[in-house]
C-alpha cells in the first residue's frame, strides 16, 4: 500500500471547553457592516479620540532610548512604584509588592482566574456582563452562575439578598464588574461591605473588574475629606491588601490607551511568586517601552482623566436626553462607565435589529444579547465621542424606526 492509499486522518477539533464559548455578537454585528457606506460605529468600548500626545510621547523617547528588552514578569520596577502609589492616593495604603503589570487587564481577567479557579469550581457573576468575564472561567473547566442586575425607574439595580443566597460556601470566586459593562451600573459601598463581610465568611475570591472606576458621575459623591469622588466605590476602600480580593484595573479606559495592551492586578502578596509563573507561561512581560508610557500616564494623566470624565458627562447627558424624546425608547442615565443600555422597538431580538440597522441605516450599536440571556431586550451604545457624531445617531435611528413604522 501506497502512502497515497493511506486513510486521511480527521482534523482534530479545540477542546469541548473552548469550542463552547460564546463568539462575539458584537463582532458579528460589525461584519455586517462590510460594504455599508458611512457606517457610525457605537459598538466598540472606545473613545474615538487618540491617545494623549504626552503619553505617546513617552512611548516614542523610550523606543528611541533601547526600550526593546524583555522586563520582570510583573513589570518594572518605576510602573510598579508608580502605580501602587496611585492606588494608594485613591484607595489606601498599597505597596508595590501588591501590584503587577500586565498585557491589558483582559490578560488581568485572564491571570486572576488562573490563580484561583480550575476544572469543577463554581463561579458566580453579576449581569449582563462583558462576555469575556463570564466565558474566561469556563476556559478553565469552571462552572458559571449567574445572577442578573434588575432594570426598572431607577434604571440598573443589584438585589443584594439574591446574590448572597448564590454566593454558597462551595462558591469558589466571584467576578463583579462595578462601573459595570454594558449598564453603567455601579456596585454602592454599603453593597460593597456586605457582600466582602459575607465572602470573608465562606473563604470566597473576589475578582474586581475596576477597569471603568474613574469613569463615575455620581452627582454629590463625596470623599471623607468633602471633595468630590475622583473614582467610583472600590473594593479596594474595604479590603485589607492580603485577603482573597484581586482588582483588575487597565490603562485603556482613564488614559485612552486601548490599544496599547497594559492593566494592572493588586493582589495579596502570597500570590505574587505564582503570578509571575504565570505571566511567564501567558506573555512573558508587557513591552517595555508600554510600560514607560504607563509610568508617565500614572504620574503625568491626572488633569486628562478629570477633564475625560467632564466630557464624557456631558456626552452621556446629551445623549440621554437625546434618545428619551423618542418614541418607544426608555433609557436612563447611568452612574459610570461610557455606555447607555436602553431598550427599544424591536430590542427582544438585539441581535437581528442591530444587524438590521448597521445595513440600512449605517447606525452600530451593539446588541443586548452579547452580554448574556439577562441582556436580551436592550442594546448599548458607547457615548464616548462628540456630540455631533452622537447626533447624527439618533438622526439615524430615527429614520430606522420610522422606516419599520414605529415612530
Amino acid at each position: 500500500m501506497s502512502e497515497s492509499d493511506l486513510p486521511v486522518p480527521s482534523i482534530p477539533n479545540a477542546r469541548d471547553a473552548v469550542r463552547a464559548l460564546r463568539p462575539s455578537q458584537i463582532r458579528e454585528v460589525a461584519n455586517a457592516g462590510f460594504g455599508v457606506d458611512d457606517v457610525l460605529p457605537f459598538w466598540f468600548g472606545e473613545s474615538d479620540r487618540v491617545t494623549p500626545a504626552f503619553i505617546r510621547d513617552a512611548a516614542s523617547a523610550a523606543l528611541t532610548a533601547g526600550a526593546t528588552f524583555y522586563t520582570h514578569n510583573l513589570g518594572i520596577a518605576p510602573l510598579r512604584e508608580a502605580l501602587a502609589s496611585y492606588v494608594s492616593e485613591l484607595h489606601g495604603a498599597t505597596s508595590p509588592d501588591h501590584v503587577a503589570v500586565t498585557s491589558a487587564g483582559v490578560n488581568a481577567l485572564m491571570l486572576a482566574a488562573q490563580l484561583v479557579v480550575g476544572a469543577g469550581d463554581r463561579v458566580v457573576a453579576v449581569t449582563p456582563l462583558w462576555p469575556n468575564l463570564v466565558e474566561i472561567p469556563k476556559i478553565l473547566g469552571a462552572h458559571v452562575e449567574t445572577v442578573a442586575l434588575g432594570y426598572g425607574e431607577r434604571g440598573w439595580q443589584l438585589d443584594v439578598e439574591q446574590l448572597l443566597t448564590a454566593l454558597t460556601p462551595a462558591t469558589k470566586m466571584l467576578m463583579i464588574n462595578s462601573p459595570n459593562n454594558p449598564t453603567g451600573w455601579v456596585m454602592s459601598r454599603d453593597d460593597q461591605r456586605t457582600v466582602l463581610e459575607h465572602c470573608r465568611r465562606h473563604g470566597i475570591w473576589i475578582v474586581a473588574d475596576e477597569v471603568y472606576e474613574r469613569l463615575y458621575y455620581a452627582d454629590g459623591a463625596v470623599m471623607a475629606d468633602g471633595a468630590r469622588a475622583r473614582t467610583a466605590p472600590s473594593f479596594l476602600d474595604l479590603a485589607a491588601r492580603d485577603e482573597r480580593v484581586i482588582c483588575v484595573n487597565s490603562f485603556s479606559k482613564a488614559w485612552l490607551m486601548t490599544g496599547w495592551r497594559l492593566g494592572w492586578i493588586v493582589a495579596p502578596t502570597a500570590l505574587m511568586d505564582d503570578l509571575a509563573k504565570l505571566v511567564e507561561y501567558n506573555t512573558s512581560c508587557a513591552p517595555s517601552f508600554v510600560q514607560q508610557a504607563g509610568i508617565v500616564a500614572v504620574q503625568q494623566g491626572e488633569r486628562f482623566t478629570q477633564e475625560l470624565v467632564r466630557d464624557l458627562r456631558a456626552s452621556r447627558d446629551h445623549l440621554v436626553r437625546a434618545l428619551s424624546a423618542v418614541p418607544g425608547v426608555d433609557v436612563k442615565a447611568p452612574s459610570g462607565a461610557m455606555y447607555l443600555f436602553f431598550t427599544m422597538p424591536g430590542a427582544a431580538r438585539s441581535l437581528e435589529l442591530c444587524k438590521a440597522m448597521v445595513r440600512e441605516v449605517g447606525l452600530g450599536l451593539a446588541p443586548g444579547s452579547a452580554f448574556g440571556p439577562q441582556g436580551e431586550g436592550f442594546v448599548r451604545w458607547c457615548y464616548a465621542c462628540d456630540t455631533a457624531r452622537l447626533d447624527a445617531g439618533v438622526e439615524r435611528l430615527k429614520r430606522f424606526l420610522a422606516q419599520h413604522g414605529t415612530v
